[in-house]
């Protein structure tokens, strides 16, 4: 398997830490609103990287954290004249239902920042006593960038080239740094901002230290994976590096892994611009399968341009594979015997090319574009192959390579048969007349049965209103 690696610019075979087992940390959202499709596309990739190395065999040790303190959740914790933790709570829980419905499973562990200020606390006072931090008037510790003889590495500019993108470091002032590039680890409370105690100064923990901390703390001083998305790469990942490696003497990630950007109709996605979608706003249009399969459709390290057109051949595409996935499924039920014969076992070994080519596009960095496009060809050639007089093992066969393949993806192409509006309706009527007969047992059997099919009623006025949930 070969993965490309941002510190070295070029691909590498993969070889975990340890054997049998993979550490990664993945860089989480911070949560003041809800998650929007530029989120969604690092948590899919890199949800789809863990997947396959699951099905290889890989234990994988996967951690995401959540930003829980920051700025933007403290503006709208006042705005709202509530705690930051309720703004926090409040998005975490959104945000895990948003990655519910796009299949991304949750990871090993969700750590928060505002749970893990010991460590924060204890691996500044190392980066102090080491000589890689001072404490300036105000309480403010910053780190000493030039005193790691290694920054830039990553981003693979050198210092002098660095000091634009310093203004997201800004937080007390430059007069009080001893060099521009120099960051913040800790930083004085401000009135009405929670704080905690520490040495230096009642405040808070820079956004930096808050990954050096965690990702030490669940997956150890040295980790195989460290991924996010691309704009992380300086000045965040750029700092993670820098304080991990100074405060624990050891590389801190042998892997770094970054998505490209995602643009809107080719231009950057912002509020301004009223180009701005979030989760939610895709999965009122389409199913949040149709997203992901689109997130996909694409290397991952390439920039992906979102646009209707686009996300329309994406749902056609996705319907595609759950189309032939129930055809597949109805002629299973029509299929005769067991045994396939000569010719079904012939071409199940054809079939076991098309796994080995989707293996083969997983295995060159992850190319999930490629991986579909075999996806596509085992659709095709079971489209082909299979009718009415299959044997039942040749049609079980290929649906359960599509199914294996798709699942890998983080696709679900094997939809549970939904009620149809009409059999509600039938129920509903059905109801209706046991409750006039007083068979009160039938007409909860019937509520509960819809209610468990996501079919809420509602007995009003005008009669019975129903509506999925």
């Amino acid at each position: 398997m070969k993965i490309y690696n941002t510190l070295s610019k070029r691909k590498e075979e993969f070889e975990p830490h340890e054997p049998g087992k993979v550490s990664m940390y993945v860089c989480g959202p911070t949560v003041y609103n809800l998650i929007h499709i530029g989120n969604a596309r690092p948590m899919i990739v890199f949800d789809t990287v863990r997947r396959y190395m699951e099905y290889k065999g890989w234990q994988v040790n996967y951690v995401s954290n959540f930003t829980d303190v920051d700025d933007k959740i403290i503006k709208k914790a006042q705005e709202e004249g509530v705690d930051s933790s309720v703004i926090s709570e409040r998005y975490i829980e959104e945000c895990k239902k948003d990655m519910k419905a796009l299949n991304v499973m949750p990871a090993t562990i969700h750590p928060k920042a505002t749970q893990e200020i010991d460590g924060m606390l204890e691996m500044i006072s190392t980066l102090l006593k080491k000589g890689y931090a001072y404490t300036a008037e105000d309480g403010t510790v910053y780190f000493k960038t030039r005193s790691f003889k290694e920054y830039g590495k990553l981003s693979h500019k050198n210092l002098d080239d660095l000091r634009g993108g310093n203004r997201s470091l800004l937080v007390s002032g430059e007069d009080q740094k001893e060099d521009p590039l120099d960051f913040v680890l800790w930083k004085p409370k401000k009135e009405g901002e929670p704080y905690w105690e520490s040495p230096w100064c009642e405040g808070r923990p820079g956004w930096h230290i808050e990954c050096s901390v965690m990702s030490k703390k669940y997956l150890g001083d040295e980790i195989d994976i460290h991924a996010g998305g691309e704009d992380l790469i300086f000045p965040h990942h750029e700092n993670e590096i820098a304080q991990s490696e100074a405060a624990n003497d050891k590389t801190f990630a042998r892997y770094w892994m970054h998505n490209g950007f995602l643009n809107i109709d080719n231009k950057k996605m912002s509020k301004s611009a009223g180009n701005f979608f979030t989760v939610r706003d895709i999965g009122e249009k389409y199913d949040l399968q149709v997203l992901r399969f689109f997130m996909l459709s694409a290397h991952y390290r390439s920039p992906l341009n979102f646009s209707a057109e686009l996300m329309e051949a994406a749902k056609n595409g996705y319907e595609r594979i759950v189309t032939s996935v129930s055809n597949l499924n109805y002629l299973l039920e029509k299929a005769q015997g067991d045994v396939p014969g000569a010719e079904e076992e012939k071409a199940m070994e054809e079939a076991k090319g098309f796994v080995q080519k989707f293996e083969a596009a997983m295995e060159d960095d992850f190319n999930t574009a490629d991986a579909v496009s075999a996806i596509f060809e085992l659709v095709k050639f079971a489209n082909t192959n299979v009718t009415e007089q299959s044997s039942r093992a040749f049609v079980k066969a290929l649906k359960e390579e599509i199914v294996m393949l798709s699942d890998i993806c983080g696709l679900i192409v094997e939809k549970a048969d939904e009620i149809l509006d009409s059999e509600i309706e039938a129920l509903i009527q059905e109801r209706q007349e046991a409750r006039k007969a007083k068979n009160f047992a039938r007409a909860d059997e019937i509520r509960n049965l819809l209610s468990e099919q996501g079919i809420i009623l509602e007995d009003t006025r005008e009669g019975v209103k129903w509506k999925r949930a």
